[in-house]
C-alpha cells in the first residue's frame, strides 16, 4: 500500500481574491524604522565572562573615564566581565525619553550573560550618530553548566540576552513625512494589476474625477501608487487615518508552486494548470547489503583465520503507471492524479520539473 507523506498547500483561495485594507497591503513611503548598534561591557556575571585582549583594553578605557588609572604592568582580572554587541530598531517617529528594547549579545569568548548588567552604552545610527543610549539588567532565556570533568550542558543561548525598555532615545530622525503635496504608498508584493486596483479605489472613495482630469492617486510603477494629500500636518494624519482603512480588491497571486528540497513540502498555488501531457509513473529500487563472515580453518590444516563479506543486492521494479492531462487541468484534479498513483515527495518534484522541461507547466516553479 502507497501512502502520500507530501504536503499540498495552496499559495491562495480559489476564485476571486478577498478584500484587503490598505495599511495591510502597502506602506508610506520614507516611515520606516532604523537599526542602531553599539559596542559596550556587561558586568556583574558569576565568573562566565572571559579574559582577553579586547576586553581588557574595554575595561581599562572604562576605567580611565571614572578617573581610574592602571598602570601598564596591571592586568585586571575580568572573569566578570563580557565585551557585547548592541543593538536595537528605532521605530519610526519616536521622540526623545521614549524607551526602546535592545539586544545585547556576546562578541568574545564568555560562557553566559545570565546575571549580567549592561554599562551605559551608546547606540548609533548609520551616520555615526548617537540616538539612544542603552543600560540595565539583561533577561537570559537560556542557561549553561558544567561539571569538574568537562561534561556540560546549554540550553537555547545563554550568550544571548534582551533588555525590554532597556534604551532611551536621545535623537528624533528627521522624517519626510509632513514635507510636499502627496505622498508614496508603496506595496509589500509589487503587481502592476495592484498598483492599478489600489489607485482606482482612491480615486472613487475620494471623489476624483479622471475623466476631467481631477485624481488624486496615480501609479506610478508596480510598486507605487502616488495619491496628493493635505500639507498641514495635522490634517495629513487625519487623511491617512481614512485612506489607509479603505477595502480593495488586489490581483490574484501569479501561479506558482514552490519545493522545499529539504522538507519535501510542496506547495502548489489555485492558478497553476497544466497544459495536454501523459506521464509515467514507475521506479527502480536497488538495495545492496553486505554480512560479515569469519571463516576458521580445521584444527589441524596450516591456515588463517579471514574475515570475508558477503554482498546481497536486492533489484525491485515498481509497476509503472500512466495517467493523461488533459487541458486546463486544475489544482485539485493534479492532486487527484498523484495520489492515485502514490507519488512521493521525490516523485512529484519529479514530475513537475518534467512538466515544466516539457512546456506542460503553467505557472514558475520555485525550488528552495
Amino acid at each position: 500500500m502507497r501512502v502520500l507523506i507530501c504536503l499540498l498547500l495552496t499559495l491562495c483561495l480559489s476564485g476571486a481574491a478577498n478584500a484587503q485594507r490598505i495599511k495591510d497591503v502597502a506602506s508610506i513611503q520614507g516611515v520606516r524604522s532604523n537599526q542602531l548598534i553599539g559596542y559596550g561591557l556587561v558586568v556583574g556575571l558569576p565568573g562566565t565572562g572571559e579574559q582577553n585582549p579586547f576586553t581588557e583594553q574595554s575595561f581599562r578605557t572604562m576605567l580611565a573615564n571614572f578617573g581610574i588609572r592602571l598602570g601598564a604592568d596591571v592586568r585586571p582580572n575580568v572573569r566578570n566581565v563580557a565585551a557585547v554587541a548592541v543593538h536595537a530598531e528605532l521605530p519610526a517617529f519616536s521622540k526623545p525619553g521614549q524607551t526602546i528594547d535592545v539586544t545585547v549579545s556576546s562578541v568574545g569568548e564568555a560562557k553566559s550573560l545570565q546575571g549580567g548588567s549592561l554599562l551605559q552604552t551608546f547606540l548609533r545610527g548609520v551616520n555615526g550618530e548617537v540616538y539612544a543610549v542603552a543600560q540595565g539588567s539583561l533577561v537570559v532565556s537560556g542557561f549553561g553548566a558544567e561539571g569538574g570533568d568537562g561534561s556540560r550542558i546549554v540550553v537555547n543561548t545563554p550568550t544571548v540576552g534582551r533588555i525590554p525598555n532597556g534604551a532611551m532615545v536621545e535623537r528624533e530622525v528627521p522624517s519626510g513625512f509632513a514635507n510636499g503635496d502627496s505622498l508614496t504608498l508603496n506595496l509589500h508584493y509589487p503587481d502592476f494589476t495592484t498598483a492599478k486596483s489600489l489607485a482606482d479605489t482612491i480615486n472613487e472613495r475620494l471623489g476624483a474625477q479622471p475623466e476631467n482630469g481631477y485624481v488624486i492617486a496615480t501609479p506610478i510603477d508596480a510598486a507605487s501608487v502616488r495619491v496628493s494629500a493635505p500639507r498641514d500636518a495635522g490634517q495629513r494624519v487625519g487623511f491617512l487615518a481614512t485612506l489607509e482603512n479603505f477595502e480593495f480588491t488586489p490581483a490574484e497571486a501569479p501561479a506558482r508552486v514552490v519545493i522545499n528540497s529539504r522538507t519535501g513540502t510542496i506547495v502548489i498555488g489555485s492558478e497553476v494548470r497544466l497544459l495536454p501531457a501523459a506521464i509515467t509513473h514507475g521506479g527502480l529500487t536497488v538495495t545492496i547489503s553486505e554480512n560479515q563472515q569469519v571463516a576458521q580453518p580445521n584444527a589441524f590444516a596450516d591456515g588463517d583465520t579471514v574475515v570475508t563479506t558477503q554482498s546481497i543486492i536486492d533489484v525491485d521494479l515498481a509497476d509503472s503507471r500512466m495517467f493523461k492531462f488533459e487541458p486546463g487541468v486544475t489544482l485539485d484534479q493534479l492532486v487527484r492524479a498523484v495520489n492515485e498513483v502514490g507519488a512521493a515527495p521525490g516523485d512529484l518534484m519529479a514530475i513537475l520539473e518534467a512538466l515544466r522541461q516539457a512546456g506542460a507547466l503553467r505557472g514558475e516553479l520555485v525550488i528552495i
